[in-house]
């Protein structure tokens, strides 16, 4: 197998930790470790052919990080242009290297899972299925609870065979649903959450993008058709397309594999304490120089040692100190987070 890293995405969610010189899958949020860092090291477990699509800005901290990936297998982004378009710059360069058509799983580099042995073994099963089926197989966790922040696959007819009791032909997707839908989708059985993740031969990749995918496949044929010194022009030249939207969507014949393991994708300061290890208040404290009274369910971060951080008496709260910003929030409103960043960024 081939495993395709998107390392893309500014995680204005995230701020001040994340900014987009410095965005989150690049920072060592959950551990010692980068979220980058964590997922390339599951990757290792999958397949030994890696590669890690980012944005050129990023680049050289993505190389620094992962000394051991050849720089070959960084592909670079001139310019953000959606997970459309960073799909098939991935599937652009490794066409040019002729891997004798081995399946191609497509992840995230900001997502957190702890059973990695579980992952592995679903991600191994849906590129077989995907070879053997010539299908593009999604990979969906079964839902623990009502999560309105995730995507969600419901379920078609089960995939006839013997041993195929964990595969199924997509009938839908639903994007975030409000927390009623939700919980009917958790109790129901019929619903998967979906983590974004993909996997087909290059071949069958090519052939739905061809099919189902008119304004991807287009600029497919004009990377193809670009010498690499009119690549940064050409790309810019695309507009932002989203891999879901353009291709998911669109095709008709999706198959996806279920799996039961732990996933969080680290979108926001409430997803945060779910990943990292609490103390007896249920507290996350990390930096020097905090004092925490009274204080629980809370996520404190101090990365200033010689500015004290002081909280005292409150509950469900974030606080982040970083030489970007300050950041004090309730958990609750965490998701405003990325607007408050995004006028941030307009301002300068």
């Amino acid at each position: 197998m081939i495993v395709v890293i998107i390392a893309g995405g500014s995680g204005t969610r995230l701020w001040p930790l994340s900014t987009p010189e410095f965005p989150k899958h690049l920072a060592p949020l959950t551990g010692r470790m980068s979220l980058l860092q964590s997922t390339y090291k599951r990757a290792k477990k999958i397949a030994d052919e890696i590669y890690v699509v980012t944005e050129a800005s990023h680049a050289d901290e993505a190389r620094n990080q992962l000394p051991e990936l050849p720089s070959s297998n960084v592909i670079i982004e001139p310019g953000r242009r959606g997970t459309g378009n960073c799909f098939i710059a991935a599937i652009h360069h490794i066409a040019k290297k002729n891997h004798n058509n081995e399946p191609i799983v497509f992840m995230h580099a900001d997502h957190q899972i702890n059973d990695v042995a579980a992952f592995v073994n679903v991600v191994k099963y849906a590129g077989k299925v995907s070879a053997r089926e010539k299908k593009i197989t999604l990979l969906g966790v079964e839902p623990t609870y009502p999560a309105t922040g995730f995507g969600y696959i419901h379920k078609g007819e089960q995939l006839a065979g013997e041993g195929e009791d964990f595969v199924y032909k997509v009938k839908s997707f639903t994007e975030k649903p409000n927390t009623e839908h939700a919980l009917e989708y958790q109790q129901s059985g019929e619903y998967l959450w979906n983590m974004g993740y993909f996997a087909a031969p290059l071949e069958v990749f090519l052939q739905k993008i061809k099919q189902n995918a008119p304004e991807l496949y287009k600029n497919y044929q004009a990377m193809q058709n670009t010498t690499e010194a009119n690549f940064a022009p050409t790309y810019l030249s695309f507009k932002n397309l989203v891999i879901d939207y353009e291709l998911m969507e669109t095709t008709p014949d999706l198959l996806v594999v279920s799996g039961i393991f732990d996933w969080i994708d680290v979108g926001s300061f409430d997803d945060l304490p779910k990943v990292v290890d609490l103390n007896a208040e249920g507290n996350h404290l990390h930096g020097e120089a905090i004092e925490a009274v009274d204080v629980q369910n809370s996520y404190v971060r101090n990365e200033e040692p010689n500015k004290p951080v002081v909280v005292i008496g409150l509950s469900n709260v974030v606080v982040v100190n970083t030489p970007n910003g300050l950041l004090v929030t309730h958990r609750e409103h965490a998701q405003k987070v990325g607007e408050v960043s995004k006028r941030l960024q307009s301002h300068g």
